[in-house]
């Protein structure tokens, strides 16, 4: 599943991977960007796009820690992501 950007920005963003990149900040297990992109086997490029739509369109109050070299959230963050099925009309 994809989502997209709000703004008009032709971007989408694979929910698994996000999924993921919550998981890591969660238990502030993602170290430097360079890292999680070869945990999750994408580029870092890629990695910084994520945590910014997170951050942008998600409103995840992530900062990065220098000193752990991760990324953690700075409140509490509960990422839910219910799936609606079309009721089919007969």
């Amino acid at each position: 599943m994809n989502l997209k950007f709000k703004s008009n920005e032709k971007k989408s963003m694979n929910l698994l991977i996000i999924k993921k990149i919550h998981a890591r900040i969660s238990t502030a297990s993602t170290g430097k960007p360079k890292e999680l992109a070869y945990k999750l086997n994408v580029s870092e490029r890629t990695i910084y796009n994520y945590i910014h739509f997170m951050k942008r369109e998600l409103k995840a109050p992530i900062k990065y820690n220098r000193i752990k070299d991760t990324y953690l959230y700075d409140t509490n963050c509960n990422i839910n992501f219910i799936h609606k099925e079309k009721k089919q009309v007969i």
